[in-house]
C-alpha cells in the first residue's frame, strides 16, 4: 500500500476506516455488547520518530500508514482513536518531598513546562510525603495556579513517604472525577520502595510498584517518570539507587510512559527531559478497541504501525475485573 504523508491531526483517518465515541476510560462493557460478548477497552499511546526526541522538535507530518492493536497476540478492531484536539489532557504533577535540594534548581523549568501545555489542560499539583499524599493544587485549567503551586522540597528524610508508590495510587483514583480523556503522571521520584526493607526493594519485590502499575493501567494512566535521589538515598550504595531506577523504569514502561534519567546523580537540569516529554504528551491518542475476550486475568496489549519509522509508547498490558 503506497504510504501517504498525513497530518498529525488526521492520524485517525490513516488509522482506521470508520470513527465512533470514545469509550469509557476503563476497560467496560455496556449491556449491549455483553450480549454480544465484547466489550471496549482504552489505552493512552503516544506516536513519534526517534528522530522528533533526537532533534526535540515534532514534525509537521507523519507517515503513520496503519495502525493494529493486538490483544494476546490477537489483533483486535480499532473503533476510536482521540487526539490533543478531541480529548484534552489531565496531568498529575507528583513530587518527592524528601528529595535533595538539589531538585529546587528545577522549579523554574517545571513551571514554564506547566505554562506551555496546550490550552484546555487539566494539571493538579501534589507532594508525596510521610503518612499522607499532600495536595497543593487541585485539577486546574488554570497554568498559572497549578504552576505557582510547586513549592521547593523540605529535602528531610523525615518528610520521607512510606514508598512512592502509594501516593501514587492515591493520585490515580483522583482521576475517576474527571471526563474521559487523556491522562498521564509525572512523577519525581528516586523510586524507591524500603518498606519491606533493602531486599524487597528491588522492581520485582515491591508490591505497591506492582500495585500502582495495575491501578494506572486500568484507568488508563500513562505515567512518566524522573529520577532524583533523595536525602535517604544519597550518600547510599548504588544497589539502591539501581532497585529505585529500576522501579521507576518498570513503571513507565507497563503504562505507556517513559522514564528518564541523568546517570546515578541528581539532574543537572530538567530541560533535556521536559523537552521530549512535551512531545510525547502532544502526541499522546487516547486509542479505544473492541475485544471479545471477556474472561477475568491480565491481557498482554501491543500496537502496531505499518511504517518501521514510527514509535508506539503504550501500557503492556491490563488487567480485566468482570
Amino acid at each position: 500500500m503506497k504510504r501517504s504523508l498525513i497530518a498529525l491531526q488526521m492520524i485517525v483517518l490513516a488509522a482506521l476506516s470508520f470513527a465512533a465515541s470514545a469509550a469509557a476510560q476503563e476497560p467496560e462493557s455496556t449491556p449491549e455488547q455483553r450480549n454480544q460478548k465484547v466489550r471496549t477497552v482504552s489505552i493512552p499511546i503516544s506516536i513519534y520518530t526517534k528522530q522528533e526526541l533526537k532533534e526535540e522538535q515534532a514534525q509537521e507530518y507523519l507517515a503513520v500508514d496503519r495502525l493494529s492493536v493486538l490483544e494476546n497476540d490477537e489483533e483486535q478492531q480499532i473503533i476510536s482513536i482521540r487526539s490533543v484536539t478531541d480529548a484534552p489532557l489531565a496531568l498529575a504533577i507528583l513530587i518527592q518531598d524528601d528529595l535533595t535540594s538539589n531538585f529546587n534548581l528545577q522549579l523554574k523549568s517545571l513551571r514554564a513546562f506547566i505554562r506551555a501545555l496546550p490550552n484546555g489542560s487539566r494539571v493538579m499539583v501534589a507532594y508525596l510525603r510521610g503518612g499522607r499524599l499532600q495536595i497543593r493544587q487541585k485539577f486546574t485549567t488554570d497554568m498559572d495556579e497549578a504552576s505557582d503551586a510547586l513549592r521547593i522540597v523540605l529535602s528531610n528524610p523525615a518528610a520521607a513517604p512510606r514508598n512512592p508508590y502509594e501516593g501514587l495510587i492515591d493520585t490515580l483514583n483522583r482521576f475517576d472525577a474527571l471526563p474521559a480523556g487523556r491522562r498521564a503522571v509525572l512523577m519525581v521520584s528516586d523510586g524507591l520502595d524500603v518498606s519491606s526493607g533493602f531486599d524487597a526493594a528491588s522492581p520485582s519485590q515491591s508490591t505497591d510498584l506492582d500495585r500502582a502499575i495495575l491501578r494506572a493501567q486500568r484507568k488508563s494512566v500513562a505515567v512518566f517518570t524522573i529520577y532524583s535521589p533523595a536525602t535517604y538515598t544519597r550518600d547510599r550504595d548504588q544497589r539502591l539507587v539501581s532497585f529505585g531506577q529500576g522501579s521507576l523504569l518498570k513503571l513507565a514502561d507497563a503504562t505507556g510512559g517513559r522514564a528518564f534519567f541523568s546517570g546515578t546523580n541528581a539532574p543537572v537540569s530538567f530541560e533535556p527531559f521536559l523537552r521530549p516529554l512535551k512531545i510525547l504528551l502532544n502526541r499522546q491518542f487516547l486509542l479505544t478497541y473492541l475485544t471479545a475476550n471477556m474472561k477475568k486475568g491480565y491481557y498482554r496489549v501491543e500496537v502496531k504501525s505499518t511504517n518501521p519509522e514510527v514509535k508506539i509508547e503504550h501500557p503492556k498490558g491490563y488487567y480485566y475485573r468482570q
